[in-house]
C-alpha cells in the first residue's frame, strides 16, 4: 500500500507538473500575439509613409536647433545663418529628400529685404519651412494628383507633430520655379502658398505697378468690382535693382569723359584712353581685362501704405533718388579665370630655366631648330620674327634714354631679392623676355645673344650704355649679370675720360709748359681722387690755409704733393714735422665674383698681410706712393702708424693722449719728449716683411701721377668675356629672380588708394619671394631640383596677389570720389577672396560667386549715379516697355515688390476662445513679384479659414 501511495503521489506530481508547463505555453503563445499586433491605421503603404514623415518631424522637433547642428546640420554659405538637416523616404517605389531649414534664432519674421534671404523666405515671407521634393534629375513633381497627395501627407505628419513648420513642394517645369505649399497657423487657420513664373510674353499691364496693383487686389476683392475706381488699403515694399553698362571701351569712352572734370580736381590725372587699366603701371607690358565686371546698385523703399491704382502710378515715376536706402554690390571675375599677366609669363620662365639644363651654352638653343633628337626643344622653337626682335632691342638700347636714379623705381622691400632695380638694363631685358614669343629657352636664347652683341657695339664704338649709371659704386645686393653691366658702363665712362684727357693733353702741351709747378700740382690733385678718412685716425683738414703750420716750413714743403691736409696731433718721426694724410684713388671696383676671387687669394696665403695677389698690392702700393709724396721726410713707420694704427704699439706716448682739440701749445710740448716710444708690431718687424719691401721699392708719386688702379680697357673685355660665355643655366637662374623682383616693382607701383590690406600683400610678397629665390643664388640647381617647384609655387602666390591688384585698382578708379565705398568693396572681397585660395599648385580653387553689398551714404550716391552713363539710341530701342523709375535712362534690371494685406481677426475663428489672442493682426494676403518686362515670377500666399 505505501508503494501504491507514493506512485500515486508522484503521479499526481508529475501531472502537476504538466499542467504548469502548459500553462506556460499558453502565456508565451499570447505573448507572442500581442507583439504581432496589426496597426491597422497604417494598413496603406500612404499611410506608412505619413508616419516615417511624422517621425522624421518628431526627432528634428525634439532635438531643436542646437542639437541638429551637432547632428550635422549643413551650414548653407550663400544664406547667412540658415541650416539644413536632410532625411530620406520611400514611397510607391519613388524616393524623396525631405529638407529642414533652420535659423539658430528662430524667433521673429525675417526682413523683407534681407541679402542673404532664401528664395522661399523671400517669396512667402516664412523663417523656417519643409522642402520635399523626389530624387530625380528635375528634382521636382511633375503630375499634379503626385504633388497634392504628397503635400496632404506632409501636412497630415506636421499635424500629427503640432508642428507649425511650412511645408512646399517643387512642381511644374525646373525653370519656373514654382511651388505649392501649406502650413497650420495653430488654429483653425490656414495658410496656402503658390509660386509660379512667366519666362516671356509678360501683358504689358503688368509691367506697370499700376497693373501689378490691381492683379494683387482681385485676388481678394470682389470681381464685379472696378478695381481702378476703388480704393484698397494695401502694404507696398519694393526695391530695385540697376546694373551698369560692361565696362567695355564704348562705356570707358563715356565714362572717362564724364569723370575726367572731377578727376583732375582730385588727383590731377587724367586718362584718354579706352582701356580701364591705361594709367596703370603694368599698362606697358600687358592690358588686363577689367576684373570689375559692373556694379549692381540696389534702391530700397521701406513699407508705406496705398490706396490706388493712381498713388502706384506716381510712385512708378518716382525718381531712384527717392528710395530710403541704397545699396551697390559689385560683380567680379570667377577666381576660376584664367588670365594673362606677369604671373603667367613667370611660369612660362620657370619652364625655360628647367629646360636650361640640357645644353651648356646658349647657342646650343639656337641651332635647335635642326636638331632632330630633342623632342622638348621642338616643341617650343616658337621665336618671333626680326622685325619684333629689332623692335625690342630698340627699346632697349635706344638713344637717348639716360640713367634714372634706380631708388626712385621698385618697391622699398625690393632689395630683398637679389635681382636689378627695375629701370636698370638687364631688369628691363628680362621684363622683355617675357613676352618675347612665348618665352621659351630658344626664343631668349637669341635675345639674349643679340643682346650681348649690343653691349659690345656699345664698348667697341664708346658710347654710354643707356639705363645704367657711369659712376657710383657696384651694388653688391643686386645678382652678378646687373653688376657686371654696372661695371662696364663705368668702363665706358672712363675709357671716354681718358680719350678725352689725352686729346686735350696734345692739344694743349704748349699751355702746360707755361703753368707753375704749384698750379700743375693744384691741377693734379683736383683730380678724381679721395682722401682714405677710414684708413686712418684723426680728422684731415682740407682747407689750404690750415693745411700751413707755423713749424712746417722747411724746404720739404716746396716738394710736397699730393696732400689733403695734417693729421691732428700726428707727426713724422725722424723729420719732426707734422704728418699729411695724402690724396689716396679710389679702391678699384670689384663684382661680387671679383670679390670672391679676392678672398679666395688672401685664403690661399693664409695672413691676410703676407699676400701675394696682385690687386692688393697695388692698392698697397698706391697708397705708400702717394703717403711718400704728401710726407717727403717719413719712413715705413710713419706710414704704419697712419695706414694701420694696429700694428704699431705705443709705450706711454704722449701722442695717444691728444686730441682733435689740442694746439700748438701741445705740439710744442710733445717735441720736449720725442721721439715717442713705441715699436711696429711682431709682423711688420719680421725679417723680410712685404709691406717693408713694397715701401721700399715704391716711387713718391701724388695719385694724380699714377697709374689707374682700374684698367678700363681690361676690366671692360673680363665683362664681355664673361657675358658671352655664360651657361644657359646661370642666366635663367638670374633672369628668373630678377623678373619675379621687376614684375613685383612694376605692379607696386599702381594707384590702389588707401587699402591697407593690399599695402600688406604687397610687403609680404617680397620676403616670400627671396626665401623662395634664395636656392638660385647658390648655383647649384638641377633640372629635377625641388627649388623648381618651390619657384612654381611662388608664380601661383604672385598670381594671386596680382589678381587682387588689379581688382584694387580697378575699384579705386571707379570709385576714386567714394574712397570709403573703395576700400569696404575690397575689404569684403578680400575677406572673401583670401579662404579660397589654396596653398599649394595642387589646392583646387573653391568656387563661389562674390555678392556682398554695401550701404551707400547719402554724399555718395551722386558718384554711383554718375556711373551710370545714359544709354546710346542703341541701347535704349525698348522705350515703349519700359518699367519706369529710370534711373540716367537705364530701366532696373530687376523689380521686386511686397504686396501684403493685414486683417484683425475676431476670437470666434479660433478653436479655443482666449481672450489673450481674441483680437490679432495677421497677414491674409501677401504676394511677391519679382521680374522685368519679360519676365515675371509671382508667389502668392493666402490664409483661410478651413
Amino acid at each position: 500500500m505505501a508503494s501504491s501511495s507514493n506512485t500515486g503521489k508522484k503521479i499526481q506530481a508529475d501531472s502537476t507538473d504538466d499542467d504548469y508547463t502548459e500553462v506556460e505555453d499558453e502565456g508565451e503563445e499570447d505573448e507572442e500575439d500581442l507583439e504581432h499586433f496589426d496597426d491597422f491605421t497604417l494598413a496603406s503603404s500612404w499611410e506608412r509613409f505619413i508616419s516615417e514623415i511624422e517621425a522624421v518631424c518628431r526627432l528634428w522637433m525634439s532635438d531643436g536647433p542646437k542639437n541638429l547642428l551637432v547632428k550635422g546640420a549643413v551650414l548653407l554659405d550663400d544664406y547667412g545663418n540658415l541650416y539644413k538637416m536632410t532625411s530620406e523616404t520611400k514611397y510607391a517605389m519613388k524616393s524623396y529628400s525631405m529638407e529642414y531649414y533652420f535659423e539658430t534664432n528662430s524667433a521673429g519674421k525675417p526682413a523683407n529685404w534681407n541679402f542673404d534671404l532664401h528664395d522661399l523666405q523671400l517669396c512667402f515671407g516664412v523663417k523656417e519651412f519643409l522642402v520635399i521634393a523626389p530624387q530625380s534629375a528635375s528634382g521636382v513633381v511633375l503630375d499634379a494628383p503626385e504633388a497634392s497627395k504628397l503635400l496632404s501627407a506632409v501636412a497630415i505628419a506636421l499635424s500629427n507633430c503640432s508642428s507649425l513648420w511650412p511645408a512646399f513642394v517643387p512642381v511644374h517645369d525646373p525653370s519656373r520655379k514654382a511651388y505649392i505649399g501649406i502650413q497650420s497657423m495653430g488654429t483653425v487657420f490656414t495658410r496656402r502658398f503658390e509660386a509660379d513664373r512667366i519666362g516671356s510674353q509678360v501683358p504689358i499691364k503688368l509691367m506697370h505697378l499700376e497693373g501689378l496693383y490691381e492683379l494683387f487686389v482681385s485676388k481678394f476683392a470682389y470681381s464685379t468690382l472696378d478695381l481702378s475706381v476703388h480704393n484698397f488699403k494695401v502694404r507696398i515694399a519694393m526695391k530695385l535693382t540697376f546694373r551698369t553698362l560692361p565696362f567695355d571701351e564704348d562705356y570707358m569712352k563715356d565714362f572717362d569723359a564724364k569723370m575726367t572734370k572731377s578727376r583732375e580736381n582730385l588727383s590731377g590725372e587724367t586718362s584718354n584712353g579706352t582701356q580701364w587699366d591705361d594709367d596703370c603701371s603694368w599698362s606697358e607690358w600687358y592690358s588686363a581685362e577689367d576684373p570689375v565686371k559692373d556694379f549692381e546698385l540696389t534702391a530700397t523703399w521701406s513699407e508705406k501704405m496705398v490706396e490706388s491704382s493712381m498713388e502706384m502710378a506716381e510712385l512708378e515715376n518716382a525718381s531712384p533718388h527717392e528710395a530710403e536706402k541704397w545699396s551697390i554690390s559689385s560683380r567680379l571675375e570667377s577666381s576660376k579665370e584664367s588670365r594673362i599677366g606677369f604671373a603667367s609669363q613667370l611660369h612660362l620662365l620657370v619652364d625655360a630655366l628647367q629646360m636650361s639644363f640640357e645644353a651648356q651654352f646658349i647657342e646650343d638653343f639656337v641651332s635647335a631648330a635642326e636638331n632632330p633628337g630633342s623632342d622638348n626643344l621642338r616643341s617650343s622653337l616658337v621665336i618671333p620674327s626680326p622685325t619684333v626682335r629689332d623692335r625690342v632691342l630698340k627699346e632697349l638700347f635706344i638713344e637717348g634714354v639716360k640713367f634714372s636714379d634706380f631708388s626712385d623705381g621698385g618697391y622699398k622691400t625690393s632689395r630683398a631679392v637679389k635681382g636689378a632695380p627695375l629701370e636698370s638694363l638687364f631688369a628691363q631685358f628680362c621684363l622683355h623676355s617675357l613676352w618675347f614669343g612665348n618665352c621659351n629657352i630658344r626664343a631668349i636664347s637669341v635675345l639674349w645673344i643679340e643682346f650681348v652683341r649690343e653691349v659690345r657695339w656699345c664698348w667697341e664704338e664708346s658710347q654710354p650704355l643707356p639705363r645704367m649709371p657711369p659712376n657710383g659704386s657696384i651694388d653688391l645686393s643686386t645678382c652678378l649679370i646687373n653688376q657686371k653691366l654696372h661695371m662696364i658702363a663705368i668702363c665706358l665712362e672712363r675709357k671716354c675720360q681718358l680719350t678725352e684727357d689725352f686729346q686735350d693733353c696734345i692739344g694743349s702741351v704748349d699751355h702746360i709748359d707755361s703753368m707753375s709747378e704749384e698750379e700743375s700740382v693744384v691741377g693734379d690733385d683736383l683730380l678724381n681722387t679721395q682722401t682714405p678718412s677710414e684708413n686712418f685716425s684723426g680728422k684731415v683738414d682740407r682747407n689750404p690755409e690750415d693745411a700751413d703750420v707755423s713749424d712746417d716750413t722747411k724746404s720739404s714743403d716746396f716738394t710736397r704733393r699730393g696732400s689733403a691736409g695734417i693729421v691732428d696731433s700726428m707727426m713724422l718721426l725722424k723729420s719732426h714735422q707734422s704728418m699729411h694724410a695724402p690724396y689716396t684713388q679710389e679702391p678699384p671696383l670689384m663684382t661680387e665674383d671679383m670679390h670672391e676671387e679676392r678672398m679666395q687669394a688672401v685664403e690661399a696665403f693664409g695672413d691676410s698681410f703676407n699676400f701675394s695677389a696682385q690687386l692688393e698690392k697695388d692698392i698697397l702700393t698706391s697708397d705708400m706712393s702717394a703717403f711718400k709724396a704728401a710726407n717727403p721726410d717719413a719712413i715705413f713707420e710713419d706710414f704704419i702708424r697712419w695706414h694701420s694704427p694696429g700694428d704699431w704699439e705705443a709705450d706711454d706716448d704722449p701722442e695717444s693722449s691728444g686730441s682733435a682739440s689740442s694746439n700748438a701749445l701741445d705740439i710744442n710740448k710733445s717735441k720736449d719728449s720725442w721721439p715717442p716710444r713705441g715699436r711696429l708690431s711682431k709682423r711688420m718687424s719680421d725679417h723680410g716683411n712685404l709691406w717693408r719691401n713694397i715701401w721700399n721699392s715704391s716711387p713718391a708719386l701724388p695719385a694724380s701721377e699714377q697709374k689707374p688702379l682700374l684698367d678700363p680697357n681690361r676690366e671692360g673685355e673680363k665683362v664681355l668675356h664673361y657675358l658671352e660665355t655664360l651657361q644657359p643655366h646661370q642666366l635663367l637662374e638670374q633672369m628668373v629672380s630678377t623678373a619675379f623682383r621687376a614684375a613685383a616693382d612694376t605692379i607696386s607701383q599702381t594707384s590702389y588708394g588707401e587699402l591697407n590690406q593690399m599695402e600688406t600683400k604687397i610687403q609680404q610678397l617680397y620676403p616670400t619671394m627671396a626665401s623662395a629665390l634664395r636656392p638660385l643664388q647658390v648655383n647649384r640647381l638641377s633640372a629635377d631640383s625641388e627649388t623648381i617647384e618651390d619657384i612654381r609655387r611662388l608664380c601661383v602666390v604672385f598670381e594671386r596677389v596680382e589678381k587682387l591688384l588689379t581688382v584694387a585698382a580697378s575699384l579705386h578708379r571707379k570709385l576714386i570720389r567714394a574712397p570709403r565705398l573703395s576700400r569696404e568693396i575690397f575689404s569684403d572681397y578680400y575677406n572673401f577672396y583670401i579662404p579660397t585660395m589654396g596653398t599649394d599648385l595642387t589646392d583646387e580653387v573653391v568656387e563661389k560667386e562674390f555678392d556682398k553689398k554695401q550701404e551707400v551714404r547719402d554724399n555718395e550716391r551722386e558718384v554711383l549715379s554718375n556711373m551710370f552713363v545714359p544709354p546710346t539710341a542703341n541701347q535704349s530701342w525698348r522705350k515703349v516697355l519700359s518699367m519706369g523709375n529710370l534711373l540716367n535712362g537705364h530701366e532696373p534690371i530687376l523689380r521686386e515688390i511686397i504686396f501684403s494685406l493685414h486683417d484683425k481677426v475676431s476670437g470666434n475663428h479660433y478653436a479655443a476662445r482666449c481672450g489673450s489672442v481674441s483680437q490679432q493682426d495677421i497677414e491674409t494676403y501677401r504676394m511677391y513679384i519679382c521680374g522685368t518686362s519679360n519676365d515675371l515670377r509671382v508667389a502668392l500666399s493666402v490664409a483661410s479659414c478651413d
